[in-house]
């Protein structure tokens, strides 16, 4: 076949559409057969031709969208593994439509982003990134003391989307002192903070508020005009979702008026491009949506990726017609719309506690007692869908 290279019959193709990291790039080449577009003299669309009755899995890396026309040209493919916890850029209601499983990187970076988010909180509150850059222009020996900034403790913080980086980030804001309240799509029983089901109202009784919910398109702007007002002169606003949850515009009109005090954006409307009127802003801290990147996670990403083409691929000839897998805890609670109906129908959550005395456990494995089963996409797991 146009493209291929020899390989042993036992590894199984395994479709990249990007080129990954070298690290995980030669995790998966002693696994699986890779099928690497960029190695072959072929364009992407005769690529993707030559190998479509072949290929079942699909590594997407990079926020590499997958539509209906990608799912179109590679009608044999069952599984989907994304190296991000959104999946904003994966047509849901068709990987459902068509049977396809998806799985993202589930809880591997929560702790490392609710991290970054009390960082950037931080940063903006007391200024550190633009007092790094007074001393640097050599500005405190001519101007003197540098301006006073906010004090993190006792502040009131609302957290949009209270799922697993979320409820991390206030977990982390409450030994600080702060008050916590937070807005989701629905009240969670066993949480002691106060519930807002609206975002207007929880910007109006909040000093800073992070953004930590999914992209759908009910959550698409959810930071819009009338927040940022409710927020007020003295607010701040934390962004470690994905950029287009704010109404981008808006934001700088208010942070250029002085309508809000700061901003901390990890995430941006058009990444790498960022908006030209931010750079010069010293009230923001700017971040190249590096809030997931730590060596950890990455290695632990890594393990992840491999653990879900290996679980789908184990399953084959065993499983019961409707039976699904992902190895990743992914946690939509704070989503609304349809594409999260359909996700949950596509990949339900697998985390699964497995004690090491049970055996067969990888390093992995035992770090995180994670086992990877096959279940039925609509079993429920651990109480959740």
């Amino acid at each position: 076949m146009a493209g291929d290279e020899r390989r042993p019959p036992e590894l199984r193709p395994l479709l990249l559409l990007r080129r990954p990291s070298p690290l995980i790039l030669s995790c998966l080449s002693t696994r699986f057969h890779l099928l690497k577009p960029w190695d072959s003299p072929l364009p992407l669309p005769a690529f993707l031709s030559a190998h479509a009755a072949s290929a079942e899995a699909l590594l997407i890396t990079g926020l590499a969208p997958v539509t209906a026309a990608t799912l179109d040209s590679l009608p044999s493919i069952r599984c989907i593994v994304t190296n991000s916890v959104g999946v904003n850029h994966i047509d849901l209601s068709e990987c459902a439509r068509r049977g396809v499983v998806v799985a993202n990187a589930g809880t591997v970076f929560s702790e490392d982003v609710a991290d970054y988010a009390v960082g950037l909180l931080i940063d903006v509150l007391r200024r550190v990134s633009a007092a790094d850059q007074y001393v640097r222009r050599g500005l405190w020996p001519i101007t003197g003391d540098y301006p006073l900034g906010s004090k993190l403790g006792g502040k009131r913080v609302g957290i949009i989307g209270l799922g697993n980086i979320g409820s991390r980030v206030a977990k982390r804001l409450e030994a600080f002192g702060c008050t916590i309240s937070y807005n989701s799509r629905t009240k969670k029983p066993s949480v002691p903070y106060k519930y807002y089901p609206n975002v207007c109202d929880l910007a109006a009784d909040t000093n800073a508020l992070v953004v930590s919910c999914s992209l759908t398109s009910k959550t698409h702007h959810i930071i819009n005009k009338d927040v940022l007002s409710a927020l007020g002169k003295q607010g701040i606003i934390i962004n470690i979702g994905r950029g287009e949850l704010i109404d981008e515009e808006e934001l700088i009109k208010c942070l250029m008026n002085g309508d809000i005090k700061g901003a901390g954006l990890d995430v941006f409307k058009n990444e790498p491009l960022v908006s030209k009127e931010f750079l010069s802003m010293n009230n923001v801290v700017l971040s190249p949506h590096s809030a997931v990147y730590t060596n950890e996670a990455i290695q632990d990403l890594n393990h992840l990726i491999i653990a879900n083409f290996e679980a789908f691929f184990s399953g084959k000839g065993k499983s019961t017609i409707g039976t699904r897998f992902s190895c990743g805890d992914l946690d939509l609670s704070e989503s609304e719309g349809s594409e999260d109906e359909a996700y949950l129908k596509v990949a339900p959550h697998l985390v699964h506690k497995k004690s090491p005395e049970e055996g067969n456990l990888s390093e992995f494995d035992r770090k995180h007692e994670l086992k990877v089963k096959m279940i039925s996409r609509h079993e429920e797991v651990d109480g959740r869908l």
